[in-house]
């Protein structure tokens, strides 16, 4: 792509980069591709959303956002109906987003991305007003995320790391209580899950948790219809050993709108990793394309790359 300036907002706390040492060799690489760059650091998610909210009133052309999935997502809210493009520089520690998107993992490439890629547009899920770039979730699946992000922190392999994850968390979970209403169905279950990610999610074999494509144009649900210890470390394992679907012990389906329904009036509900409290009943659907995403060419979603 070709712009002459651009904004840089970066996430001084994602991951192990140091604020100040990161902005300089950011504006050296940026320098080195003959582009005025303004680089903003913010020290906190509260920080990234006013540096970003800024940039928007400003008609940046270009807001880079340098991070995780969360600093990913601040920004991306506040470009949500705006023709400005998303450039992403992968500064967390897992960088799902970035990842599905086939984006470079290192500095330089994802630097290099944002002059030889090209800007496309993503789908986007939403919850009660607010986007995910990922994934939303109920229930327990936060909370293994969190653990296995932990132990794979300690230095630990992400199969063994998920394992004990998996583990920890089923020693202490409640189920929910929901009832769903897809497409015109109903579905009344008692569930440890209700998961929802932003396009379809592989859910078994050693591609688990990865997205083929961002731009289908639908939500995909997952609800787990099994609740004891015994039969989740048992859905684990399948999901491992690539026969989770088999099972039959899962709700897995395609759709572009849901609600959820709780006899409580709030609920804890994940979006790309943050949890908050949301009112019910939750009222989740897909936005085709909302988002313009740099990407590189070779990789585009949907190309089968």
């Amino acid at each position: 792509m070709a712009f002459s300036a651009l904004t840089c907002i970066l996430n001084s706390s994602s991951g192990s980069h140091p604020g100040p040492e990161l902005r300089e060799k950011l504006s050296r690489i940026l320098a080195e591709n003959g582009t005025q760059a303004r680089i903003l650091l913010a020290s906190s998610g509260a920080e990234v959303l006013e540096l970003a909210r800024r940039a928007v009133k400003e008609n940046s052309e270009v807001i880079v956002a340098g991070g995780g999935d969360g600093t990913v997502n601040a920004v991306a809210n506040e470009l949500m109906g705006s023709s400005i493009t998303l450039g992403v520089l992968p500064l967390g520690t897992f960088n799902h987003f970035a990842k599905d998107l086939h984006i470079p993992q290192d500095l330089e490439g994802a630097v290099r991305n944002l002059f030889t890629g090209r800007a496309v547009p993503v789908d986007v899920g939403e919850v009660n007003g607010r986007i995910f770039l990922n994934n939303s979730s109920l229930g327990i699946y936060p909370r293994i995320v969190r653990q296995r992000e932990e132990q794979q922190k300690k230095g630990r392999h992400k199969w063994v790391a998920f394992v004990q994850a998996c583990f920890s968390v089923l020693r202490h979970y409640s189920l929910l209580r929901v009832r769903l209403s897809v497409d015109g169905k109903e579905l009344s279950r008692k569930t440890p899950l209700v998961f929802i990610g932003n396009n379809k999610y592989e859910i078994e074999g050693l591609k688990l948790g990865e997205r083929k494509r961002i731009d289908a144009g639908e939500l995909f649900l997952l609800v787990a219809n099994r609740d004891g210890r015994r039969d989740l470390v048992k859905m684990a394992f399948l999901a491992f050993l690539g026969r989770l679907q088999k099972a039959g012990d899962l709700d897995v389906l395609m759709t572009k709108q849901l609600s959820i329904e709780r006899r409580r009036r709030h609920a804890s509900v994940s979006t790309d990793g943050e949890v908050r409290k949301m009112n019910t009943p939750l009222n989740y659907l897909i936005r085709p394309g909302a988002l313009r995403v740099i990407v590189p060419v070779e990789k585009l979603p949907g190309s089968g790359a």
